[in-house]
């Protein structure tokens, strides 16, 4: 489904990413972790060409980001992407923030937009919501819409940066609970976050970055029993006190 192979990446003269090489199978839950600075959300970013890398290969479902005859809009269509901060339009109400995409983008009729706009405003608690705007909704919420917004499009996978980092922590679990919801359901998930009791209930794989590497990926048993670096030790010994 997602095949990163030698994946490096620079800003200027200072390289971020160094040969990065995972594999995400269809149906998969890969928590991606590791201390600020370490190249987590760049890696995420550039599986959808966000973050354009500099030497390596990135498959998304068999389409290669690199080929230059690619249509990364297309292509972002159908990788969803949940950012730290919503993003959502904040002079669009919240049923209109889901339905641009889908007119724009998949040429749907706005009737149709609407109706599949309801029924996943509906999945995440919110239909009450629609007609308002997101100003008007807590943190929380906003970012429940913003996983709807993703899942407007059909998504074969989905992209999560940091979704509950900005959030207030009684906020935290609404949120997760989407999450646990579209995992048991089979969606194809990258995630970076530092919720551990996430990667514990629902994570296939664990990826430990640190300074631009992968320095772990491994089922997620092993990864927090057995951690295979100091590095990696010390990162759990400090986030699961």
């Amino acid at each position: 489904m997602i095949t990163l192979k030698n994946v490096s990446k620079w800003y200027g003269h200072f390289q971020v990413l160094t040969d990065c090489s995972t594999e995400v199978k269809k149906g998969e839950v890969v928590v991606v972790c590791g201390p600020s600075g370490s190249g987590k959300s760049t890696l995420i970013k550039t599986v959808n060409g966000l973050e354009p890398i500099q030497k390596g290969v990135i498959d998304v479902n068999g389409i290669q980001l690199t080929d230059k005859k690619t249509n990364l809009a297309q292509l972002r269509a159908k990788v969803g992407m949940v950012f730290q901060h919503f993003e959502l339009f904040p002079h669009l109400t919240i049923l209109e923030n889901l339905t641009l995409a889908q007119v724009k983008v998949l040429k749907r009729d706005k009737a149709a937009a609407q109706e599949k706009g309801l029924k996943l405003l509906a999945r995440v608690g919110l239909t009450a919501h629609a007609n308002k705007n997101p100003g008007q909704l807590s943190g929380g919420q906003q970012q429940r819409v913003a996983i709807a917004r993703a899942l407007c499009m059909d998504p074969v996978a989905m992209l999560f940066d940091e979704p509950t980092s900005a959030l207030d922590p009684e906020m935290i679990n609404e949120v997760l609970d989407v999450m646990v919801e579209l995992a048991h359901e089979g969606m194809t998930m990258m995630v970076v976050t530092h919720e551990m009791g996430f990667a514990r209930k629902v994570a296939n794989r664990v990826i430990f970055m640190d300074e631009g590497k992968i320095i772990e990926d491994s089922p997620k048993d092993a990864f927090f029993n057995n951690p295979q670096s100091d590095r990696a030790k010390d990162f759990l010994a400090k986030i699961l006190h």
